[in-house]
């Protein structure tokens, strides 16, 4: 493929992209397909020579589109949101076009300068202390992870390194080992300090669990994977109260925040924390600017040496959105939750199970966790809508996550008609069995 045919077939899969994403509505938004179903359709070798590109553009309709799980379908109401948008995917093809590994500053400069910005830009949009920010000199700063659990790795090992040479700087005798035997991660059962749990959206208090770790010398890292993107609006900021007690603290603006997977935002404090534990200088990778002060290499700031130029996804989207378009796609969502939740209480079936603070319900219908297991299996087996569970204080209950950048209020309506349905006719048929059994 040279430039004229790329320039061609570029044009070719933009018009495919965006017609499927036009028309995902009209798509089944849960596969009914059966493990191993793709393997018997291509072949079992690569090809010895070229295929053309309409033959793969034909066999991604037939062989790839039935078994996808369509996640930006407006029935799509399972996990989380993935964040998609046009601007996103645009700087993503451009990401693809530079090509470059920016593991230093000198192995592409734009790549590094334009993170530690946007990361920059992010922190003040959510009014993250200062402490946090780069700035001019700043001590913190912001680095892009690949996943919310990736940042919490991170965290963990960062912390373990600072605390095990700080028990050695204070008794020399003491080795790794013996350190390492002591050290203890205090956790919850959402694993650590959480803004916006996966299962049901809730919130710890930072103001209670920050001043102890302060007064103990405890890193406190701070997840809020989800939840994070909503603190960008001022009725939303006050449940980021308390961050400013963290170390280190982290959200994904590919979650809520139209910027496409994988784009994890994560800062912290003290910079040379992450660099004190990932530090990697051999000399093929040196530069004459790492010692100066003035620049950045995140490689020190991560798990993988190599990484690619994500910060365009969030300097397209911030510039093409603003903070206002932004703030009105995560308010939408909100309101969107609040329409599904009024439905759920006007029906004396069911029963809203957590506060419903952002784009989550958690529901079930009144009854054994059997009922509701059988009622998620009607549901997602019908494959109009999708839906996952959680438990919640050992119940069985029901999530619905307002997930798509296209849903709109006749969706989440249509999709509570369909699981009132549901639920009419898998009570009539468990009051059926009653009356044979009595």
């Amino acid at each position: 493929m040279n430039a004229s045919d790329f320039r061609r077939r570029g044009k070719e899969m933009v018009d495919y992209m965006a017609d499927y994403l036009e028309g995902i509505e009209g798509r089944q938004v849960y596969p009914d397909v059966q493990p191993g179903y793709l393997r018997p359709l291509i072949p079992a070798t690569a090809p010895q020579e070229p295929d053309t590109f309409e033959d793969i553009l034909q066999d991604v309709e037939k062989i790839i589109m039935p078994g996808v799980t369509h996640w930006h379908s407006p029935y799509f109401f399972a996990y989380f949101p993935t964040a998609s948008s046009y601007p996103a995917m645009l700087a993503d093809m451009l990401c693809g076009a530079i090509g470059c590994i920016g593991f230093s500053w000198a192995a592409s400069p734009a790549c590094t300068e334009l993170e530690t910005v946007m990361m920059d830009w992010l922190g003040k949009m959510l009014q993250l202390p200062e402490a946090f920010l780069a700035g001019e000199a700043g001590e913190g700063g912001g680095v892009i992870q690949g996943s919310a659990s990736e940042a919490t790795l991170v965290a963990l090992l960062a912390a373990r390194t600072k605390v095990t040479r700080r028990l050695q700087a204070a008794s020399p005798g003491l080795t790794q080992g013996a350190v390492l035997e002591k050290l203890v991660a205090y956790a919850s059962d959402q694993v650590v300090a959480t803004l916006g749990t996966t299962s049901c959206c809730s919130f710890d208090n930072l103001l209670e669990v920050g001043p102890i770790c302060h007064e103990e010398d405890i890193w406190l890292h701070v997840d809020a994977a989800y939840a994070g993107s909503a603190f960008i609006c001022p009725e939303f900021r006050h449940l980021l109260n308390g961050v400013e007690f963290a170390d280190s603290f982290n959200f994904n603006p590919h979650k809520w925040l139209l910027v496409n997977f994988d784009c994890s935002a994560m800062w912290v404090k003290r910079r040379t924390d992450l660099t004190g534990a990932f530090k990697l200088d051999p000399v093929y990778l040196k530069h004459s600017h790492q010692d100066s002060g003035l620049i950045t290499d995140y490689r020190h700031w991560q798990l993988p040496l190599g990484r690619r130029f994500r910060s365009l996804k969030m300097w397209f989207v911030f510039r093409m959105y603003g903070v206002k378009g932004l703030q009105a796609y995560i308010r939408k969502h909100v309101q969107l939750s609040h329409e599904f939740e009024a439905f759920v209480l006007q029906d004396p079936r069911f029963e809203v199970c957590a506060e419903v603070t952002l784009g989550l319900v958690c529901f079930r219908l009144k009854g054994s966790d059997g009922l509701n297991e059988a009622l998620l299996e009607r549901i997602n087996s019908a494959r109009k809508i999708h839906l996952v569970p959680c438990r919640l204080r050992g119940q069985f209950v029901l999530r619905f996550a307002i997930c798509s950048r296209k849903v709109e209020s006749g969706h989440v309506r249509l999709a509570w008609e369909h699981i009132r349905g549901l639920a009419a006719e898998l009570l009539a048929a468990e009051e059926g069995k009653a009356e044979i059994k009595s």
